[in-house]
């Protein structure tokens, strides 16, 4: 069995041993990428400050970048009896090095490999979840450009209301999502900070060069306090759990509507039949079972935030081993996120619009505003107008007029689809990807 890091020659129960491990085996494949870029990181900048040689260094970075690939295949594991995915790593370069792999733990300790890991992961994860939004957003405001002039039933109460359009319902799904990116963004800027050089929360008293590996990595900044940066470790990870849960409120709402919208009581939208389900006894069935899972799952990633805030927020500053539950929760989340992001893109490409709901007689009160409004215009008291239209409905003697001319900012006839578009680029274009992903390409090829 391999020793662990800290091993002093005391053996630990087999049962402890289950217990305090944990699931951080298998989550920690997760990390294993980001764990040799920061490693490559780290090195070079021990070599700058004289605590590796130039020869050491190159070995390292050699085998390290034999070890990233081997992550690349998908054939990375962590061997049983060994702790985590730094320890395994350290395992390896050891076993080709021999004391130049002990070295690389110099100015470390696996409290700030961790929080490096999880940054370096979530601002992966983060480029991706966004990535498919846009996407999302764009598939939306084509959508509502090319409805913009197909009429619906508007709601309130869950009662007929005012008319609206597949323009306004395709177009606000895209607004939603532009606010979800601001909150995005803020979670990528909060986690695109370097915690590298913080060691257990403490510092070194190496003559570490925080700037450097800051540099290399591609982050923004570093998290200066180095008691701060492990007071961040779950903070980090409650906040982008809260940019998360605002992007699954969006698409579980989306997904609500869509359900509603395909039931036959409805029918305003059809989902093509290879995205619907059937039933084991009614022959007539076609389910929307992805919109059902997609809403279910989104509602689940709205707790997140709490579950995290309930393992972490009565804790003291410092390192505690209540954090590492929280990896149970966060890591898994990006990867459901992104499937019900794809499932999304997908129907709603596909997503066919009845252009005809307003045939059906009973949306002919909806325009009784419009009704009101055009006496209103004519002189008439809005008062007056109103009861009038409204006694002519209970009398059963309103007559619709179905034409409407809305032409204010955000209306039916002036959508503001261009403005909602150049609002989702500024904030998707701030967040500067490119930076962090040419950083950790120029680590890997050296």
């Amino acid at each position: 069995m391999a020793k662990k890091l800290w091993d002093k020659n005391s053996t630990v129960s087999p049962e402890i041993e289950r217990f305090t491990v944990g699931r951080d085996c298998e989550l920690d494949l997760l990390l294993a990428r980001y764990d040799i870029l920061g490693s490559i990181a780290h090195s070079t900048m021990l070599e700058s400050i004289g605590m590796l040689t130039s020869e050491e260094m190159n070995d390292l970075h050699r085998e390290l970048r034999e070890i990233y690939a081997v992550t690349e295949r998908g054939e990375f594991i962590i061997e049983e009896g060994v702790e985590d995915v730094h320890s395994q790593v350290e395992l390896m370069l050891t076993r080709k090095l021999g004391d130049t792999g002990k070295k690389i733990h110099s100015g470390r300790s696996r409290n700030d490999q961790v929080l490096l890991d999880l940054k370096l992961f979530t601002r992966n994860e983060l480029r991706e979840v966004c990535e498919l939004t846009h996407t999302l957003f764009d598939r939306l405001i084509e959508q509502s450009n090319r409805h913009r002039e197909v009429l619906m039933p508007g709601y309130t109460h869950l009662q007929v209301a005012m008319p609206s359009s597949f323009g306004l319902w395709f177009g606000a799904y895209a607004e939603s999502l532009t606010d979800d990116m601001l909150f995005l963004q803020a979670a990528y800027r909060m986690c695109n900070r370097n915690p590298l050089g913080s060691a257990a929360g403490y510092g070194s008293s190496f003559p570490l060069n925080r700037t450097m590996t800051t540099e290399l990595l591609g982050f923004d900044s570093m998290n200066y306090n180095v008691v701060y940066a492990q007071m961040g470790r779950g903070k980090c990870e409650r906040n982008v759990a809260y940019a998360l849960a605002s992007l699954a409120g969006t698409l579980a709402k989306m997904a609500f509507d869509a359900c509603m919208f395909n039931s036959q009581n409805f029918g305003f939208v059809k989902l093509p039949a290879e995205c619907t389900t059937g039933s084991s006894i009614m022959p007539h069935k076609k389910n929307p079972d992805v919109f059902e899972l997609l809403r279910a799952k989104c509602n689940r990633l709205q707790a997140l935030p709490t579950d995290i805030i309930l393992i972490m927020n009565n804790l003291p500053s410092g390192y505690f081993r209540d954090l590492q539950i929280i990896k149970e929760l966060f890591l898994p989340a990006f990867s459901e996120l992104k499937d019900c992001l794809r499932m999304a893109i997908y129907i709603i490409e596909r997503i066919e619009v009845n252009r005809n709901i307003l045939d059906d007689k009973r949306y002919d009160p909806m325009f009784s505003v419009e009704t009101v409004n055009r006496l209103a215009s004519n002189g008439v008291p809005f008062r007056d107008a109103y009861k009038q239209v409204g006694l002519q409905i209970e009398e059963g003697t309103f007559v619709a007029d179905k034409e409407i001319h809305h032409t204010h900012e955000g209306s039916i006839g002036n959508l503001c689809n261009d403005r909602i578009a150049a609002l989702m680029e500024s904030i998707y274009g701030a967040m500067n990807f490119e930076k962090a992903q040419e950083a950790e390409e120029k680590l890997i090829r050296g």
